[in-house]
């Protein structure tokens, strides 16, 4: 605290004087300027009230000279004039214009009073004064007075011009003498400056470089060596904690190698391929898994991934993957060649977030599932034939069942009834699972094609509430359609379609509850149709919301058929080109839409 306080006492002294010196030539310098100014100004008053009395006075003088010259005597009018000139002689003597203009005051008083006298004698005893223009006596006296009022006037404007000349030279005096003070001023900052700046200056300029040298992770830096004692002890802590930092970034280094060694450990030991990809698409790390699945080799790291698979969509699906979206569906399976076969690859993107909000890159996940795909296909061909193999002998035990029926005599209101009519209910589920098994077969091998034509889409969501109206009844359920005109004729499979409306209202009337609405809506949305089937009924839960388009899966309390309804619609939107989806709160119904392009 000590050293630091000489430090602050020594930078405050020579700042000190220097804002002293400074503000004494600026006080001095106002002073001056003051005083002077307030001269000049006095200067110019006590001018102008002499120039102002001696033009009176010869006013005066004028006006008493027509008044002895004229022809007539006018008494009253001289007493007047000489009353004023005598009292602008007082007023002379009170403005205390000097000893000198005093002086000559009184000297034009003595020789007022001699023209006086003068125009007097001229005149019998008695009589004002008049026509004096040609006596002598008079018109020297009067011509004396004029000739000294006129010398006085002169030395008035000598006075000023000499007094002004006088402000002048102070003026300059003033001048150099804040030029002096300036130049003092400059000198000692100068002075100052330039012994901070050899004292302080260049230890500082050295401890920047190696704060910026140390900044870069160079701890080998040269620290600089201060007369000045507290720059002395900077240096010295300086050093101390380069030496701190070094030991620390030692320290940390082994634990960063260390704890990357781990990670790679981990990354290599998973089952599945991982391929870390920076910002810019280049691939940061691949794990033995994803080369072996890839055959890439191991100085992969550094290339772009695109060019490496070149006929799979994986930059576009990148590029909005670092952008922040979410890829909706997944992506089509890799096909790579490896060891003479084909292997299909499952992939996914996934970005890698920061704290900040941003993306640092993102992760690609591979996995091998051509024996799983395999399976799917062999299940899908034997869920075809199984199905359309059990088609032929269901529908001919149907029809003959519904022919025995028709020939069997049962008495009404008896326990046979109840049967038969089981019996028939059970037997039109059957066909329907068989059914719905056959189309989504066909849908899942791509077997299914649709038999487009133009369909007012409009016409078709009122007979679906019209084909829905006896089973909500039954349930008290309303059924609600509202259809945005106009929309436009779009060339749809109508047979599908209609499968599609009837699998999405059953369901929304399957979880409906007595009261309930079910709004059934189409619009027009940019080159999109929008239908949608609203309910009111428990909702889905969030966490299988992504799951009910799967084949054979049911949500729910109120189970009903295989789980097959919403996997068969979205195979006919996706074969449409559209897209279902589904939004829902738990407790506050679902309402699944789909879109078809127009």
């Amino acid at each position: 605290m000590k050293l630091s306080m000489k430090l602050r006492t020594r930078l405050f002294l020579s700042i000190s004087a220097l804002i002293t010196v400074a503000l004494l030539g600026l006080l001095l310098g106002l002073f001056s300027v003051t005083q002077m100014a307030r001269s000049q100004s006095d200067l110019i008053q006590r001018g102008f009230d002499a120039v102002q009395i001696g033009q009176k006075l010869r006013q005066h003088l004028g006006d008493e000279l027509i008044v002895l010259i004229a022809q007539q005597p006018d008494a009253q009018r001289l007493e007047a004039i000489r009353q004023s000139f005598r009292a602008t002689f007082d007023e002379g003597l009170r403005a205390n214009l000097g000893k000198d203009y005093a002086s000559g005051l009184e000297r034009a008083a003595a020789l007022y009073d001699e023209m006086e006298q003068a125009a007097s004698s001229a005149m019998p005893d008695g009589q004002t004064p008049h026509n004096l223009g040609a006596h002598k006596p008079f018109t020297e006296a009067f011509q004396r007075l004029r000739n000294h009022l006129l010398e006085q006037q002169d030395q008035v404007v000598d006075w000023v011009i000499s007094a002004e000349s006088k402000a002048g030279e102070r003026s300059q005096l003033i001048a150099g003498l804040l030029v002096l003070i300036g130049l003092a001023v400059l000198a000692i900052g100068v002075l100052t400056a330039h012994g901070i700046a050899r004292r302080f200056g260049a230890p500082i300029d050295m401890l920047a470089r190696a704060a910026d040298q140390i900044g870069q992770g160079k701890y080998d830096v040269v620290l600089p060596v201060s007369p000045v004692l507290e720059l002395a002890v900077l240096s010295r802590r300086f050093g101390l904690m380069t030496e701190a930092l070094r030991e620390y970034h030692s320290s940390n280094l082994n634990q960063l190698l260390s704890s990357e060694g781990r990670l790679k450990a981990v990354l290599d030991s998973i089952d599945d391929g991982l391929v870390i990809l920076d910002t810019q698409g280049s691939i940061e790390h691949a794990n033995p898994v994803a080369l072996r699945q890839l055959s890439w080799p191991a100085e992969i790291v550094g290339q772009p991934i695109g060019p490496l698979l070149p006929e799979h969509a994986v930059d576009e699906a990148l590029r909005r993957v670092l952008a922040g979206e979410l890829l909706q569906e997944p992506p089509a399976d890799l096909q790579i060649d490896r060891d003479g076969e084909t292997r299909l690859l499952a992939w996914a993107l996934t970005p890698v977030q920061v704290r900040e909000g941003g993306s640092a890159g993102a992760v690609m996940v591979l996995r091998d599932v051509t024996k799983q795909r395999a399976f799917d296909r062999v299940r899908s061909e034997f869920i075809l034939r199984a199905s359309h193999e059990l088609r032929t002998p269901i529908t001919g035990i149907h029809m003959a069942f519904s022919l025995l029926r028709e020939r069997l005599s049962l008495p009404p209101g008896g326990r046979e009834q109840e049967l038969i009519r089981t019996v028939d209910e059970e037997m039109h589920r059957l066909v329907q699972l068989i059914d719905d098994l056959l189309n989504f077969s066909r849908y899942q091998n791509g077997v299914q094609t649709l038999q487009r034509r133009p369909c007012d889409l409009g016409e078709m969501i009122q007979q679906l509430s019209h084909r829905f109206t006896e089973r909500a009844a039954e349930r008290e359920v309303t059924v609600l359609c509202e259809v945005h005109e106009p929309l436009p004729q779009l060339e749809l499979d109508a047979a599908q379609l209609q499968r599609l409306l009837d699998n999405l209202t059953d369901n929304a009337l399957r979880y409906s509850n007595p009261g309930d609405k079910i709004r059934l809506q189409a619009r027009r949305h940019g080159e999109q149709v929008i239908v949608s089937v609203q309910d009111e009924g428990e909702g889905i839960p969030f966490e299988q919301q992504a799951r009910i388009f799967e084949p054979f899966v049911q949500v729910g309390r109120r189970k009903g058929g295989v789980g097959l309804g919403l996997a068969l619609a979205r195979e006919i939107v996706q074969l449409h080109g559209g897209q279902l989806r589904v939004h829902s709160r738990p407790g506050e119904g679902a309402n699944f839409y789909f879109s078809l392009p127009v």
